[in-house]
């Protein structure tokens, strides 16, 4: 029954506000720099919900659904919440919301292994062969961080007061963050199956099809590349197969229709064509 008022705006007549002119709100209040960084994750999310919907109306229940869109907790993808997070808080904080419903924006992490804690995934991991050079690449690239982060952390042991030592807390956090995630990819690539991209003429979508829908409601054509959840990339227009929409075309052929259940709605698409 909390769930029922749950998110339901609070005076001054803000219950009217809608999800974008919330959202426009909160980025005109942030530094260039700032607002920069975020905005085109804070836009996805309110095209998402749907942007005429009002900000009150929002539930822990739609914030769990937008996490489970977003896959599993990747560096992209704990970045991209954080930026809908900091949305959230700041309507909470407005008071266009009566709870802070980022509490409820939780990722899904890749389960953790019963041996030295590493993270491991359940079951050997497939991955396309660009997938497995992109993560191979960061692999490199993150232990290459390793020695400007001891001498960062040398520098800020320099001050003797830890307590307030926020240089040297930072660090440290980011050493964390960088040693987890190299942690993950070295147990991702090691654990990971390269499933090839051709496909035999007639084949149904697979880890690694490049597929074209139609949305059936405006006419628009869509490309998406099914990967797994490890190497996803909104930018490039990587899905997870894990996600809503991959889950829905995933082993399906051309000229099948799909339905997709999100907050706005239901959205209905075409399979026109399958590559790979």
């Amino acid at each position: 029954m909390a769930d029922e008022t749950e998110g339901t705006g609070a005076g001054s007549g803000r219950e009217a506000t809608s999800l974008s002119q919330a959202a426009a709100l909160f980025l005109s209040g942030l530094a260039p720099e700032a607002r920069q960084g975020i905005q085109s994750e804070v836009y996805r999310f309110v095209r998402w919900y749907g942007a005429d919907r009002l900000v009150g109306e929002l539930r822990g229940h739609d914030m769990a659904l937008y996490a489970e869109s977003l896959g599993t907790a990747t560096a992209d993808i704990v970045r991209r919440a954080e930026a809908v997070r900091s949305f959230l808080a700041f309507a909470k904080k407005e008071g266009l919301t009566t709870t802070n419903l980022a509490t409820h924006l939780r990722l899904r992490k890749i389960p953790l292994s019963t041996e030295g804690g590493a993270v491991t995934a359940a079951t050997p991991s497939q991955l396309t062969a660009e997938g497995h050079a992109s993560l191979s690449a960061e692999l490199k690239a993150l232990k290459a961080q390793r020695p400007s982060i001891a001498e960062e952390l040398q520098r800020a042991m320099v001050d003797k007061d830890f307590r307030e030592n926020a240089p040297l807390d930072a660090a440290r956090e980011r050493q964390a963050h960088v040693e987890g995630r190299i942690r993950q990819l070295e147990t991702i690539l090691k654990q990971a199956e390269v499933v090839g991209d051709q496909a035999a003429p007639g084949a149904k979508t697979h880890l690694g099809s490049t597929v074209i829908l139609r949305d059936l409601a405006s006419g628009a054509a869509v490309r998406y590349v099914l990967v797994s959840p490890s190497e996803v990339s909104p930018a490039e227009g990587k899905i997870s197969v894990a996600s809503p929409v991959g889950k829905a075309i995933l082993s399906r052929s051309v000229g099948e229709e799909v339905e997709v259940s999100v907050p706005a709605g239901s959205l209905r698409f075409r399979i026109e064509e399958i590559q790979g």
